[in-house]
C-alpha cells in the first residue's frame, strides 16, 4: 500500500484462554483511509479490531503476542498510557449506547474528563463535534433534552460524535449499522465517507455490500487469521485467494 501507515501490525496473535482468536495477523492500516474487515461470525474481526485500542485488556485470561505500532509506536510498550490510547483510537460500537444524560453531556463528556473546563470551549466541541457527525441541525434545538430520547439512527450519530470530540486519530467502528433500518444505515455510511478526510476508519461489517460501498482497503478474515488484504475493488473482483472467492461468491459463511 502506497498510503502512508497509521497503524502496523506484526504477527499478532491472541488467546482467549486457551482458544486462539487470532493467528499471526500482519497488516497496515492507511491514513485517512477506510479499511473494512469482513469475515464469517467468530473469525477474529471484532478481537482484532478491539486489539487497535486495547480493550481486549479488559478481558481476564487475554494473552496477546506480536506487535502492534500507531504511528510508529508499540501501543504494548512498558509505559503506554491506556487512557491516551483510547484517546487517540475512539470506538462506536455495534448498538448505540449514549449515556444516560443529556445530547450535550454526552458529547461534552469526554473532552471534561480530559481537563477542558472552559465553558465556550466546550460549547464549540459541542457544536463542531455534531456537526462533524451529520446530526447538529436534528438536535441544536434540544441540546438539554435526553439523549435516550433520540432514535437508533440518531443515538449512533451522536455515539459517533461523542468519539469525535476527544480528537481521535482513528475511528473504529464494530458493524456499527447492524441494529439500524435502511434510511440510518445510509447516512451512516455517508457520514464515514466525510469522516475520513479528517480521521482513520476501521470498520468491521457482515454486510458484504456495505464494505464495498464504503471502503478503500478491505480485510478477510477466517479463523483468526487474515486471508488477504487489499483495495476493495480488488479483493471483490479480482481476490487471489480462493477462500476470499468463495466467502465473496457466498460459496460458504
Amino acid at each position: 500500500m502506497s498510503e502512508s501507515a497509521i497503524i502496523t501490525t506484526h504477527n499478532v496473535n491472541l488467546w482467549y484462554n486457551e482458544k486462539r482468536a487470532l493467528e499471526s495477523v500482519s497488516m497496515t492500516i492507511p491514513k485517512n483511509k477506510v479499511t473494512a474487515l469482513i469475515g464469517p461470525s467468530g473469525c477474529g474481526k471484532s478481537t482484532l479490531l478491539r486489539c487497535f485500542n486495547r480493550l481486549n485488556d479488559l478481558i481476564d485470561h487475554v494473552k496477546i503476542t506480536g506487535e502492534i505500532k500507531l504511528d510508529d509506536e508499540n501501543i504494548h510498550a512498558p509505559g503506554t498510557d491506556v487512557v491516551t490510547l483510547r484517546k487517540k483510537v475512539g470506538m462506536v460500537f455495534q448498538k448505540p449506547n449514549p449515556f444516560p444524560k443529556s445530547i450535550y453531556e454526552n458529547v461534552a463528556y469526554g473532552p471534561r474528563v480530559h481537563g477542558v473546563k472552559d465553558k465556550a470551549e466546550l460549547e464549540r466541541i459541542v457544536e463542531q463535534s455534531l456537526r462533524h457527525a451529520a446530526l447538529w441541525d436534528e438536535v441544536k434545538e434540544r441540546l438539554n433534552d435526553s439523549a435516550l430520547g433520540l432514535s437508533g439512527g440518531q443515538q449512533q450519530r451522536l455515539c459517533i460524535a461523542r468519539t469525535l470530540a476527544v480528537e481521535p486519530e482513528v475511528i473504529l467502528m464494530d458493524e456499527p449499522c447492524s441494529a439500524l433500518d435502511p434510511i440510518a444505515t445510509a447516512k451512516i455510511e455517508n457520514l464515514i465517507d466525510l469522516l475520513k478526510q479528517d480521521y482513520t476508519v476501521i470498520i468491521v461489517t457482515h454486510n458484504m455490500q456495505q464494505a464495498a460501498r464504503v471502503s478503500d482497503y478491505t480485510g478477510f478474515m477466517y479463523l483468526g487469521k487474515l486471508i488477504e488484504c487489499g483495495k476493495t475493488e480488488q479483493i471483490f473482483e479480482h481476490p487471489k485467494e480462493e477462500l476470499t472467492e468463495n466467502y465473496i461468491t457466498g460459496r460458504f459463511g
